[in-house]
Parts: structure tokens; C-alpha cells; sequence
């Protein structure tokens, strides 16, 4: 049992990547007010939990009777995460006014897509808690510690993404615009390789 949760709390830790969130957040959503920062972390981190806990549950099933391959997963992953990157490459600013901008910003739910999906819940993490599901089934209460280390490793993102605004606070508006066009580069290398990964595996 000790093996099984070292294996999957550093399987998920590595795959969702808590400390490479944070840079993400400040991007996405740095320039909104800290009530609002936390409202967005809580809901993304709730949101990946309950896909989590549905894939480690019923995923296969479901892949299975749609007929979806793990490595389709990880290339629409890509594709929605590299429309993502460019973005913040490019920065695009379509509102020309303020009220466009409230407006633009009231309905932007940024905690589903992307912090949620991919970034959170992305094709490695759902592609692991598979297999982890599988690898538990001949250990007691396997099911158990695999769901105890994901809800750890989400815990730790939240904390990761709460403390945002510290981080942009001692980065300064200079440090996070860099910060975004750099990792919109890393984002849309990752991509990429979720593309490269998918087609690779399909062939």
C-alpha cells in the first residue's frame, strides 16, 4: 500500500505539476482581484477533482464504449492548449472599451478551461489516474490511496495557485508580462508534444 502512494502521489504531483501552475495563473488570470483569484482556484481545483474521481471511476468504460483512444485524448488536448498559448504570445486586446472589457470579463470562466482542463486535469493526468486505477485493483483499499493522493496533489495546487498574488506582487506588471509571452512559448512547445505524443501513439 506504501508503494502504491509513493508511486501515485509522485506520478500525479510530476503529470499535474503544482508548482508549474502558478506562472500559468498569473497569466490567465493575474490582473483580477484576489477574491476573484480564489474563486477561480477553488473552482478549477474542484472542477479537476471531480474528473478525476469520474475517469478513475468510470474513464475506461467510457473510452471504451465511445470508442476513444488515450492518444485522441492527448491530441484535442493539445490543439485546445496551443489555441491557449498563442494567445498569450500574441496578447491579443479585442475591447477597445472598458464596459467591453467588464463584460468580456464577468463571462470568461477561465477556472473550467484551461486551469481545469487541460492545464489541471489535462490527458497525462486523466491517462494516469487509468492506469493507477488498474495497478490498485490487486492492492486493499487501492482505490482509496490512489484517490487520497490526488485529492493531496490538488490540494497543493491550490494552495500553489492562492499564492499568485504574492508572486505577481514581487514579479511586478514587467515580470508578468515576460513571464506570459515565455511561457505561452513552453505552453505551446507542450502542446506540441501532447499532439506529437497522440499521433505517435495512434500510428
Amino acid at each position: 500500500m506504501l508503494e502504491l502512494f509513493l508511486k501515485s502521489f509522485l506520478t500525479l504531483f510530476v503529470v499535474m505539476d503544482p508548482v508549474g501552475l502558478v506562472p500559468v495563473f498569473l497569466a490567465l488570470a493575474g490582473d483580477r482581484p484576489p477574491r476573484k483569484q480564489a474563486q477561480i482556484a477553488k473552482k478549477a481545483v474542484l472542477v479537476a477533482g471531480g474528473l478525476l474521481a469520474f475517469f478513475f471511476f468510470f474513464g475506461r468504460a467510457l473510452l471504451e464504449h465511445l470508442g476513444i483512444t488515450l492518444e485522441a485524448l492527448r491530441i484535442a488536448g493539445g490543439i485546445l492548449l496551443f489555441r491557449i498559448a498563442t494567445e498569450m504570445v500574441f496578447a491579443h486586446h479585442e475591447r477597445e472599451t472598458e464596459e467591453e472589457k467588464d463584460e468580456a470579463l464577468s463571462r470568461a470562466d477561465i477556472s473550467v478551461f484551461p486551469l481545469a482542463i487541460p492545464l489541471i486535469a489535462g490527458p497525462g493526468a486523466l491517462a494516469s489516474v487509468l492506469i493507477l486505477g488498474g495497478e490498485a485493483r490487486g492492492v486493499a483499499l487501492g482505490w482509496a490511496v490512489v484517490l487520497l493522493t490526488a485529492f493531496l496533489v490538488l490540494l497543493l495546487a491550490y494552495f500553489f495557485l492562492r499564492a499568485a498574488a504574492s508572486v505577481r506582487r514581487v514579479l511586478g506588471r514587467t515580470g508578468v508580462n515576460v513571464v506570459t509571452r515565455v511561457l505561452g512559448l513552453l505552453l505551446a512547445a507542450l502542446a506540441v508534444q501532447y499532439v506529437a505524443d497522440g499521433v505517435k501513439g495512434l500510428l
